[in-house]
């Protein structure tokens, strides 16, 4: 009996492990990037942001977004005058906070006639710390996701030619955006977040990818960067990877961690990739 006791407790502890290696391997790119926020490293490489509230000069304004489910939030700031050229702003692992928002305006700004959108991937759920940020981002379906950027794409109008970028949570659901968006994907931006791995999705990819990657980045480390760029070779599809000696999340102001320097590079580099591909 205490033999059928112990052989049991062993197949227990291996299928549970054989199960957590399973969700790692064998998901979609947004679900592995969910199991980080089970790490508790993880969660305090991500002190909460600094206070921020926005107030927008360019006239942005909170919008619904019709989809097959329940309506989703939008920010949206209108070009000037009428413009077919749309960028898809995706948020961090906190929710489309002002921070996001703040983003979204510089983007209206610096690119000029531009129609900019940051979409609430968290259905009007806002994290101030990173327990509840982690909480939001594993009850995220991707299924839900993609409900919301083809409400978005609904709203743009078919002729629109869309840009997509994001940070961390937000780097992978731009690349995600962009393979939902078919042939109106014109760039794909994508800052430390979770790159497709599908070969066969990607080869569907319509447009170039700008791959924004801090070297110093455990999560999104060399090795998962390296088999991108492999990946990306495979499915026929241009990719640009410009690194930085620096670690996950420099690029936001409101972490400890922010580079300035690094900040400003990465963004010139952002700009002139969008203006290429917004013609």
């Amino acid at each position: 009996m205490k033999k059928l006791f112990v052989l049991a407790a062993l197949l227990i502890s291996t299928l549970g492990f054989a199960q957590k290696e399973v969700t790692v391997c064998h998901t979609s790119a947004t679900d592995k990037f969910a199991v980080f926020a089970s790490n508790k490293k993880f969660n305090r490489d991500h002190p909460s942001p600094l206070p921020y509230v926005h107030e927008s000069v360019a006239g942005g304004k909170m919008i619904k977004i019709k989809t097959d489910g329940v309506e989703a939030n939008a920010y949206f700031i209108e070009a000037k005058s009428k413009s077919n050229n749309w960028v898809f702003v995706f948020q961090e692992w906190w929710g489309l906070n002002d921070h996001i928002k703040r983003e979204a305006e510089n983007l209206y700004t610096d690119l000029g006639n531009v129609n900019v959108i940051a979409l609430d991937m968290y259905d009007g759920k806002l994290a101030t710390d990173p327990q509840s940020a982690g909480k939001y981002m594993q009850e995220f379906k991707k299924e839900r996701g993609a409900e919301i950027v083809k409400g978005a794409l609904v709203y743009a109008g078919s002729t629109a030619k869309v840009g997509t970028i994001g940070w961390c949570f937000g780097g992978g659901q731009s690349m995600q955006a962009s393979l939902l968006a078919g042939k109106q994907a014109a760039a794909c931006v994508i800052y430390y977040g979770q790159p497709e791995e599908d070969i066969d999705r990607l080869k569907t990819l319509n447009c170039d990818v700008l791959n924004i990657w801090p070297t110093q980045d455990k999560w999104i480390n060399r090795d998962l960067i390296e088999k991108f760029e492999k990946n990306m070779a495979i499915a026929g599809k241009k990719l640009t990877v410009k690194s930085f000696d620096a670690d996950h999340a420099f690029a936001n102001p409101s972490n400890p961690k922010h580079n300035k320097e690094f900040t400003a590079d990465a963004y010139k580099s952002t700009l002139t990739f969008f203006r290429e591909r917004l013609k």
